[in-house]
């Protein structure tokens, strides 16, 4: 096995990523306190092409230093908003199809690996504050709430690999086969 070089990946550009067609997946944070975490979002968002990103609440905002150490560039290719109230992402996704989905541990959740996707069907997936989680109002909104299975000690994984893990299960579900096109 040879490593790949960059030049050899044959990447798109930010304007090629523009006029790509995105898996209709949006990510709303809602109220996450690291720029790191937020920047991440944004590189695995653009590693999936998914459509965009949902800022919400105190949920900082590009251009910023501390998103852009993360996100690589990917906050200039993935397009974003900005709500202060999470609740107003919520309703206008709504508007337009989407089907919500709190990432949360709550009562009657569906685990991940349980969670399948409808063709034809768009989504929201809501990831909360790394300390508090989706805020319960957000999540009484929510047409339903997917859950990671975690078997140690700690109740919560990072948002950012949260988000990871959420993007590649929906993303993978409507691949031919777990390989991605270069």
């Amino acid at each position: 096995m040879k490593k790949l070089k960059i030049t050899e990946m044959g990447r798109i550009s930010v304007e090629e990523f523009h006029q790509s067609e995105k898996f209709p997946l949006v990510v709303v944070l809602d109220h996450v306190r690291s720029l790191y975490n937020v920047g991440s979002v944004f590189r695995t968002s653009d590693a999936f092409r998914i459509e965009g990103v949902c800022l919400c609440g105190i949920t900082a905002r590009p251009p910023h230093p501390e998103i852009h150490k993360t996100a690589l560039g990917a906050e200039d290719s993935v397009d974003w908003s900005y709500y202060a109230r999470t609740e107003d992402a919520v309703e206008e996704l709504r508007s337009k199809g989407y089907t919500i989905l709190a990432v949360e541990q709550c009562q009657g959740s569906t685990m991940m690996q349980d969670f399948h996707i409808e063709e034809g069907r768009k989504y929201a997936v809501i990831l909360g504050n790394e300390v508090k989680g989706v805020q319960q109002q957000v999540v009484d909104m929510c047409d339903g709430c997917i859950e990671i299975p975690q078997f140690g000690t700690k109740h919560s994984m990072n948002v950012s690999v949260t988000a990871g893990i959420v993007m590649w299960s929906i993303v993978a579900q409507s691949l031919p086969d777990a390989r991605c096109a270069r």
